[in-house]
């Protein structure tokens, strides 16, 4: 069976600064590849790449010729482009009755829109050398009915399920794989929005889950890191569900 490593790939992740994106990139980068960490959160991000030996580069993920700015010197710099992580999101927790349209446009762009940005983007350079690995980070809201909480982020989140199924067979002809990987709940920054629903929400959110317990960010970059290397040169167009047995 192929080594897990990810030794001379060249990796892209958004909203590499904190996070599950963090933990991503520093798996990545434990398992020898180049990596590339873009976010608006340039201090983060800079820190980081400088801690473990990435490029930063400042990147708005629904602003598309910065898009072609960011592969560009991928390209320039390494030549080749092996895997992207499309990790950059937002989560607004509110029902569909109560959001406005402007919110539910912010998160379609930022957590839907940027995925279809992300793949265009590497799609020509991943497909000339005849492969590349794309994975998109949904949620197990795209898995099942959210909307009482979160309507427009259960939204865009099934939208990245689909999108992923039909990059899928799209660039599957060209050796491109693409996956999308479903996290349930994870202790990052994006827990601080559950405090709406009241003193208790963190017991309550542990008691729905089967394992009894929320996950670490690594317990995500570990089936990234599997999905960019070749341990899943036969994966693609499916989901990777990492959520304590929830959607079980």
């Amino acid at each position: 069976m192929a080594e897990q490593t990810l030794e001379g790939k060249v990796i892209l992740i958004t909203g590499g600064g904190r996070g599950q994106g963090e933990s991503e990139a520093r798996m990545c980068r434990a398992a020898g590849a180049e990596v590339v960490i873009t976010d608006v959160l340039v201090d983060e991000g800079r820190q980081l790449a400088g801690e473990i030996g990435a490029t930063f580069l400042e990147q708005d993920v629904v602003d598309e010729g910065r898009w072609d700015q960011v592969i560009g010197e991928i390209m320039a710099e390494h030549g080749r482009i092996d895997g992207l992580v499309n990790n950059a999101g937002v989560f607004l927790v509110k029902a569909m009755t109560d959001t406005t349209l402007d919110e539910y446009r912010r998160v379609t762009e930022i957590n839907q829109t940027s995925i279809f940005l992300g793949m265009k983007a590497v799609a020509g350079p991943m497909s000339e050398r005849g492969s590349g690995s794309i994975v998109n980070i949904s949620s197990i809201a795209g898995l099942g009915g959210a909307g009482g909480s979160a309507f427009a982020y259960t939204a865009s989140k099934w939208a990245v399920r689909g999108m992923t199924k039909a990059a899928a067979v799209e660039l599957g002809p060209s050796g491109v794989r693409v996956n999308s990987v479903h996290p349930g709940i994870i202790e990052t920054q994006m827990l601080e929005h559950f405090v709406a629903l009241g003193d208790d929400w963190h017991s309550r959110l542990r008691g729905a889950i089967p394992l009894g317990r929320t996950a670490a960010p690594g317990e995500v970059a570990n089936m990234v890191l599997f999905l960019l290397s070749e341990q899943s040169s036969y994966c693609s167009g499916h989901e990777f569900v990492v959520d304590g047995a929830m959607r079980a």
